[in-house]
């Protein structure tokens, strides 16, 4: 396993893509109070065009966004951030996020700090985070993953059985709601809340971990991230494999979702003084 750091900057700094959270009219006013932070640094404002549509302003389709702009914002939580992530992956484009409540796990920009934070960015005092994402196959759909791909039942009252390989090879059977295959990342999401380990978000690795199994000694697995994972449903039933908790497939018996790390990584713009464990400690309230 390794840890991937980078010295990354941005090579200009004058066209922002700005996504706001969906179903929430009511940020334009905060939004408004941003744009104008940017515009007076001198960073044109760009909307997508969802985003544009729900507070009644023009806005373009997030795919072009992608290519003009230099960089993206994602205004509103965590959840926000991890969709503009997913649907801007495939352009390498680096993400900032900004959140309007409290910090984050993954946006770290207050409401109050955005003017400041415009200021440090001018001076190159920030930095860009290199995020792993993992890739995945089911029943021919592909998809890719930021924080986690959770196998489950299709009904609460039955459980699902899947058999596992790693690189070819068997090296589990799982019976249970299910499992879920997460990033560094992740591992502070769902895999944090049935029990699985926290892991530094710039390592390379998988972790495995079963949701509800009906053995006692199946525990969550940290894995090398070279290697290549396959989970088989053995169960008539099938299952559905989420991703990120925003897309569904449905996954019939012996089909077999096939997961490995992505070449390519999320791009997720810091301030330097950002620290992890610090992040850990207020969100988890460690020591309290």
């Amino acid at each position: 396993m390794k840890i991937t750091t980078s010295n990354e900057k941005l090579t200009q700094i004058k066209k922002a893509g700005f996504i706001l959270k969906p179903n929430s009219p009511e940020i334009k006013k905060d939004y408004e109070v941003i744009k104008n932070h940017f515009l007076k640094a001198n960073i044109e404002v760009i909307l997508e065009k969802q985003s544009a549509l729900m507070i009644n302003e023009g806005g373009i389709e997030l795919d072009n966004l992608c290519q003009i702009c230099d960089f993206l914002v994602s205004i509103g939580g965590d959840g926000t951030l991890i969709s503009v992530v997913r649907r801007s992956f495939k352009f390498d484009i680096p993400v900032l996020g900004i959140h309007l409540g409290t910090l984050g796990f993954l946006t770290d920009i207050r409401f109050s700090e955005v003017e400041n934070f415009l200021s440090l960015m001018f001076k190159h005092e920030y930095r860009i985070d290199h995020r792993m994402m993992i890739k995945g196959c089911a029943n021919e759909q592909k998809f890719v993953a930021f924080n986690d791909i959770v196998i489950t039942r299709k009904s609460v009252s039955s459980m699902i059985s899947l058999s596992a390989k790693i690189d070819g090879k068997p090296f589990n059977s799982y019976f249970g709601d299910g499992v879920i295959i997460s990033t560094p990342t992740g591992s502070t999401a769902y895999n944090l809340s049935v029990g699985g380990p926290i892991v530094y978000p710039l390592t390379e690795a998988f972790i495995v971990t079963p949701v509800a199994p009906h053995s006692l000694t199946q525990r969550p697995l940290v894995l090398p991230a070279d290697f290549k994972i396959e989970f088989t449903i053995t169960d008539k039933q099938g299952a559905l494999v989420i991703i990120d908790g925003q897309d569904i497939y449905d996954i019939n018996e012996n089909e077999t979702i096939k997961i490995e790390i992505s070449p390519n990584k999320a791009r997720l713009i810091h301030r330097c003084q950002r620290n992890y464990f610090e992040v850990l400690n207020e969100k988890l309230r460690w020591g309290n």
